[in-house]
């Protein structure tokens, strides 16, 4: 299983110039059984990176390009009448896929948004009564443009929380840069990326990961960490319960990434401003990450 996990992040390194975090923070997500927000600026290898994914796991990929106009129905899918059998049947929308990007999430309109809700959480959709599961692992990456405000509409509160972690690209580096225009002549692009880990073994990596052990003593400090974010005079909504449960998961994934069979602090502080930061309302303009950096430095560690 570590050779899986080693296979999988070679070959995304093929496509992703430097971004060795990023990488690790999304496959953190896609094994704690969760999902990620990018927010970041257009241009970064967003969508490279989702599409990377999908090949290097051999799953079907879909991607939502959010606009004002797209509806419900365009991302669940709806009931069609088909004349020859006298019938309605469903007609799959593009949620049905193992990774799934909708990309400028924030420039659907919140009825349109609300579409991920139940699939984010349960794994399916619910059309005309009728649920539809989708294919596992389901894995959902949303984009958006944290400098950008006009025609968009912030994610809700529930939608923020249905995001494992959240986490930015950011511009590469000179060297950086320079290596992504020399791979134009060298490298390969993602259609020529080879699937290196099979479906079942992205299962059989979440299985291992929610056994790693966590420590009462570290379930604690999460717990500590948590419910600070609910008692801050600087915060006006502090992180749910969910939070609590999606650090924990994190946490084993990320130890189990690191090659460990079992959690510790440094696992947590690594992860906590990721998976925490997008769940809480700072007050008064305050920024979510520096309040969360704050809270681990006065929280004592285990």
């Amino acid at each position: 299983m570590r050779e899986s996990i080693d296979r999988l992040t070679q070959n995304l390194n093929q496509t992703i110039v430097g971004k060795a975090d990023a990488i690790r923070l999304v496959v953190v997500a896609l094994l704690a059984g969760g999902h990620a927000l990018l927010e970041d600026v257009p241009g970064v290898g967003k969508t490279l990176l989702a599409k990377s994914l999908a090949r290097s796991i051999a799953g079907e990929f879909k991607r939502i390009q959010c606009t004002p106009d797209l509806l419900p129905s365009d991302i669940t899918g709806t009931n069609i009448w088909n004349p020859r059998k006298g019938e309605f049947e469903f007609l799959a929308g593009p949620v049905f896929a193992n990774i799934l990007l909708a990309d400028e999430i924030n420039r659907a309109t919140p009825r349109t948004q609300s579409a991920l809700l139940e699939v984010m959480e349960e794994n399916q959709v619910t059309v005309d009564g009728i649920p539809h599961p989708v294919p596992r692992p389901f894995f959902a990456i949303a984009t958006q443009n944290p400098v950008e405000y006009q025609g968009t509409f912030p994610l809700p509160e529930a939608q923020m929380d249905r995001f494992t972690l959240s986490l930015s690209l950011g511009y590469p580096t000179e060297a950086e840069e320079m290596q992504m225009l020399q791979r134009l002549h060298q490298g390969i692009t993602v259609d020529e990326l080879q699937p290196c880990i099979s479906l079942e073994e992205v299962r059989q990596l979440s299985v291992l990961c929610a056994q790693v052990k966590v420590e009462t003593s570290l379930q604690q400090y999460i717990l500590n960490l948590v419910r600070a974010t609910r008692e801050d005079e600087e915060i006006t909504l502090g992180v749910s319960p969910r939070g609590a449960v999606a650090l924990q998961r994190s946490t084993q994934a990320f130890a189990f990434l690191e090659g460990r069979d079992y959690a510790i602090p440094d696992d947590v502080k690594f992860l906590a401003p990721h998976v925490l930061a997008h769940r809480i309302i700072p007050a008064g303009g305050r920024r979510s990450k520096t309040i969360v950096d704050r809270l681990l430095r006065s929280i004592p560690i285990p």
